[in-house]
């Protein structure tokens, strides 16, 4: 995993396959999403290695129930305490309550999905852990109140994060940037595509300096320009 930082608070945590971000407020952290199975280990020794507990890290918000983003955080959760939140709609799935729902692709994505999966690790199903249940609306407690966003599409449950007093955006899956050139990019392996085009519209009209993505490099300026500029050719 790499760690790479993006702000003065904000750190990027680079898998194989995917992403997560660590946000500090003070001696608080926040992870948005965990990695993949086997990714609460390697977290807890990423900040760990930057002078800080694991314990340090009071909450895990999930953009959505993929493996890629949440299969780490019920491992986390254990090692560090964090409550894990996650939108109504995804958190049975999380919780391993239900099976999720598996994404309806588009043929030139099969050969895409499959070479990512390859990277994953196999063998044991993700780990289920508690969840506290974010809606629409809320406001969470760290980075001067983070607006949960509900942007279905990719899954029913996705969720963005916005940071007003930063100007900072998390878009899980709902936006992507590509690893070829960094363009920015509408998320693939939908549920439904055109719901998360509408999301993508949505997000769009945030006044975002900074966009996180799921996959691919983040956006550090004007970031709102590069949303526009996606909602208005897809």
């Amino acid at each position: 995993m790499d760690v790479i930082e993006l702000l003065p608070r904000l750190h990027l945590l680079r898998f194989p396959v995917g992403q997560a971000y660590l946000w500090r407020d003070g001696e608080e952290l926040t992870l948005i999403d965990a990695g993949a199975l086997g990714a609460g280990r390697t977290i807890a020794d990423a900040i760990t290695a930057q002078g800080r507990a694991p314990a340090d890290v009071r909450r895990i918000v999930l953009t959505h129930f993929h493996e890629d983003h949440a299969g780490g955080a019920g491992e986390f959760a254990a090692l560090s305490g964090a409550e894990v939140l996650a939108h109504h709609l995804d958190a049975p799935f999380v919780r391993g309550e239900l099976p999720g729902p598996p994404p309806l692709f588009e043929d030139w994505e099969l050969p895409v999905h499959a070479a990512a999966v390859r990277q994953l690790p196999q063998g044991s199903p993700m780990p289920p852990a508690s969840v506290t249940e974010v809606s629409d609306g809320d406001v969470l407690g760290f980075g001067g109140g983070a607006r949960v966003i509900h942007v279905p599409g990719h899954t029913d449950g996705s969720i963005a994060l916005f940071l007003p007093a930063e100007g900072v955006l998390f878009t899980g899956d709902t936006v992507a940037a590509s690893p070829a050139d960094g363009a920015v990019l509408p998320g693939v392996f939908n549920l439904d595509r055109p719901r998360l085009l509408a999301s993508v519209r949505q997000l769009a009209e945030l006044d975002a300096a900074v966009a996180c993505f799921g996959h691919g490099d983040p956006v550090l300026k004007d970031a709102a320009a590069a949303l526009r500029e996606v909602a208005a050719t897809s």
